[in-house]
C-alpha cells in the first residue's frame, strides 16, 4: 500500500532544498514539484550564482517538471515552495497549468499568491490555481530571517574592515 504524504512532508522536502540554496550562497528557497505523491522535480534559488534573474526555486523546479513529464503543461501537480511566489513565478505557474500551489512563508513585499497580489486567482487569468499558504510558515520564515540576518552582519563586517583598512593606508 502507498503511503499518501503530508502538506508537511512535501515542505520539509522543499526546506532541505532551501538549505542547498543558502550553502551557495543564495537566498534560502527551494521547492519541489509533486505529482502521484512522488517528487518528479525539484529546485532551489540560483539567480546569483547562474547570472539569471529568473533562477527562482519554483521555475527551475517547474522547467525540470517540463522535462520529466516531456511537456509543457504540468497538470494534477501540486508546487510546494518554502516562499509565497513572486508574480515571474505565478505566472509561470499559471502558463504550466500545475493544480496547486502550497507555500510556506508569506511574502508581504513581492507575494503574488495574496501577500501583495493574488496573480494565481485572479479571475482575468484563463487558469485557476488552488493555494494552501503557511505550511510549516514558522520554520521557512526563521530560515530567511536569519539568513538575511547574517547577511547584514557580513556586509557590516566587510564595511568596518574596509574602512579599518582606509585608515591604515
Amino acid at each position: 500500500m502507498t503511503k499518501i504524504y503530508s502538506d508537511e512532508y512535501w515542505m520539509q522536502q522543499a526546506i532541505e532544498r532551501a538549505i542547498k540554496a543558502w550553502e551557495q550562497g543564495e537566498i534560502p528557497v527551494g521547492a519541489v514539484l509533486v505529482a502521484d505523491n512522488e517528487i518528479i522535480a525539484e529546485g532551489w534559488n540560483q539567480s546569483i550564482i547562474a547570472h539569471d534573474p529568473s533562477a527562482h526555486a519554483e521555475v527551475i523546479a517547474l522547467r525540470k517538471g517540463g522535462e520529466q513529464l516531456q511537456n509543457y503543461r504540468l497538470l494534477n501537480t501540486t508546487l510546494y515552495v518554502t516562499l509565497e511566489p513572486c508574480a515571474m513565478c505565478a505566472g509561470a505557474m499559471i502558463h504550466s497549468r500545475i493544480q496547486r500551489l502550497v507555500y510556506g512563508a508569506s511574502d508581504m513585499k513581492t507575494g503574488a499568491a495574496g501577500s501583495l497580489i493574488d496573480i494565481l486567482r485572479h479571475p482575468g487569468m484563463n487558469h485557476q490555481i488552488e493555494i494552501t499558504g503557511g505550511v510549516l510558515a514558522k520554520e521557512c520564515s526563521t530560515m530567511l530571517s536569519v539568513f538575511f540576518k547574517q547577511r547584514r552582519e557580513q556586509h557590516k563586517a566587510l564595511k568596518a574592515a574596509r574602512r579599518q583598512q582606509e585608515e591604515n593606508q
